[in-house]
């Protein structure tokens, strides 16, 4: 088996980048000049009347359905035919959300070959008490030896609006909280599960965290979901968690966070398990509507 770096250098069917290589190959190397690059072209659509000042239509909400960054780099240019490097005013952005962010930013680091995987989680720094449902991209620094958490999506908009006090380019595990993590926190530490969910849309809840354990796994095998999409074993109540259903997200949790040692083991249970892989059509829970995961 190839090791996590050599895993995670190779796209998936999410970040396959096919007729935009060229371009997204001529990119800068940095990583703070690439998060300018996302940030130029993408807008988060909820955020958008809150800090930008502007009303999108349901039209242009849509596009937050896009899966594969091929599909999302195609509409971008469908929007503004300029290249990317250029940033957008932001009415000409295309309306995404934290995870089309992150996926876009790791689509260009594995480009340049660097190892990346998106990380599914919670953010502790947009509404004070709440862990609120976000994406990171996560990439491999060869100098340090390390994985760092990116967050693309704070721009210097949303850093000042959210009084940001550390460095989006190296996120704190404190601050970003993996999904694996909120799942043990609650499971056996005392956490409160409501207050790990989406405050806007009322959604919270042990359910919750144990689907974005599922969609980290996910992700740690190279299938970079929506938020929304649901799959398999993934629930939308409490109730429906069964003692059976909590041991099997403990061990996917405690192998999610088990670092690169456990590598080949979050393949194999990713792998051997159909309530855990993504299959060919999932539920987008928004749309409420079963949807093939078109990957071009």
């Amino acid at each position: 088996m190839m090791s996590p770096q050599e895993y995670y250098r190779q796209d998936g069917p999410m970040t396959a980048l096919g007729a935009h290589a060229e371009e997204i190959r001529e990119l800068p190397k940095d990583v703070a000049a690439l998060c300018e690059v996302v940030q130029g072209v993408l807008i988060h659509r909820d955020i958008a009347p809150w800090l930008y000042g502007i009303t999108l239509t349901e039209a242009q909400r849509d596009d937050g359905h896009l899966r594969p960054i091929g599909q999302m780099l195609t509409r971008i240019h469908e929007i503004d035919s300029r290249p990317i490097t250029k940033a957008r005013d932001v009415g000409h952005r295309l309306p995404s959300v934290c995870r089309h962010f992150s996926l876009m930013l790791s689509s260009i680091l594995r480009a340049q070959g660097v190892p990346t995987r998106l990380r599914c989680g919670f953010g502790a720094y947009f509404t004070p008490g709440k862990f609120e449902d976000h994406w990171v991209c996560e990439y491999w620094n060869a100098r340090e030896k390390r994985w760092v958490l990116v967050d693309a999506q704070l721009d210097a908009i949303q850093r000042k609006a959210l009084n940001i006090t550390f460095n989006p380019l190296d996120v704190p595990h404190d601050r970003f909280i993996i999904a694996g993590d909120a799942w043990q926190r609650c499971r056996n530490a005392g956490a409160d599960s409501n207050k790990f969910g989406l405050t806007h849309a009322n959604l919270k809840g042990l359910w919750f965290v144990a689907g974005n354990v599922i969609r980290d796994l996910a992700s740690l095998n190279r299938m970079e979901m929506l938020p929304w999409d649901v799959w398999g074993m993934m629930d939308m109540n409490d109730d429906a968690l069964t003692d059976e259903k909590k041991t099997l997200i403990d061990r996917v949790a405690a192998l999610t966070l088990a670092g690169d040692d456990k590598f080949a083991e979050v393949r194999a249970i990713y792998e051997s398990d159909e309530r855990l892989r993504v299959p060919p059509v999932v539920f987008n829970a928004l749309r409420n509507a079963p949807e093939p995961i078109a990957a071009s």
